[in-house]
């Protein structure tokens, strides 16, 4: 029997608190009306404001345990979030596209927690760049956009340009969180275009612990729903901007 929503699988870290991670993912996939399923990458010692340590699954347990729900349910939308290293990522996203040559893939490329604490080392460009051509959509900030940009070897100090290298191997959703120049304007670079998607909150926002983790699953889960890309980033700005008016701390409430 086939279910009436269309499923979204979270590949992340778990985060006990909730906040960020596969837990924040399917509060927000539900949210948007999916069906939501989740594969841990780690099981994260943190809390809102504190990552103490991390302990990783490996490539083969983690593809092990997508290999059980895709061998029952069909699985055409994943969002990826954390995850130990690139070889560990290029072996999950190869498997994936095995398992559908038509699968859609978002990165939220989280290289550092929060807190500072660094989650990913050493990055190949081959490696990197065969990695970003099987994905659809990564949603870098500004940090990690130009050090994505020079891993493939694309040195820049200028965010825009970074993202542009990016955008040749993949749709590139720019978030402007971080900007010193733009800041709260993300720009989506996809079908050879840069489109500016602004704020639209007249209040101050308050910033929320795992914010890039529910923006990344709100885009997925509205690209289930059948929104185009550009739609899909609009309205989860949208989303985002309620997540972060909900409450005045760093851990969000979350609203449809």
């Amino acid at each position: 029997m086939e279910y009436d929503r269309p499923i979204v699988l979270s590949i992340a870290g778990f985060d006990p608190c909730g906040g960020a991670g596969v837990l924040a993912d399917i509060k927000t996939i539900e949210q948007h009306q999916c069906l939501g399923m989740a594969v841990n990458t780690s099981i994260t010692d943190q809390v809102e404001d504190n990552f103490i340590s991390v302990n990783w699954f490996s490539a083969k347990e983690i593809i092990s345990h997508i290999k059980t729900l895709t061998n029952k349910y069909s699985i055409g939308f994943v969002k990826i979030g954390i995850i130990e290293n690139l070889n560990t990522l290029h072996e999950v996203v190869s498997f994936l596209k095995q398992q559908n040559k038509n699968i859609t893939i978002v990165w939220d490329t989280v290289l550092s927690a929060s807190s500072g604490f660094h989650l990913m080392e050493g990055i190949d460009k081959n490696k990197l760049i065969e990695v970003l051509k099987n994905i659809y959509l990564i949603t870098p900030n500004t940090i990690e956009g130009k050090k994505l940009s020079s891993a493939i070897g694309i040195e820049t100090d200028n965010e825009i340009e970074a993202a542009k290298h990016l955008a040749e191997y993949c749709n590139v959703l720019l978030k402007g969180g971080h900007s010193k120049t733009q800041k709260g304007i993300d720009h989506l670079f996809f079908n050879k275009q840069n489109i500016r998607i602004q704020t639209e909150s007249v209040n101050e926002l308050s910033p929320k612990h795992g914010s890039g983790c529910i923006l990344s699953s709100s885009i997925t889960a509205n690209l289930a729903l059948g929104d185009d890309l550009e739609a899909a980033c609009k309205r989860s700005k949208l989303y985002i901007e309620k997540i972060l008016n909900s409450n005045s701390n760093l851990l969000s409430y979350h609203v449809a």
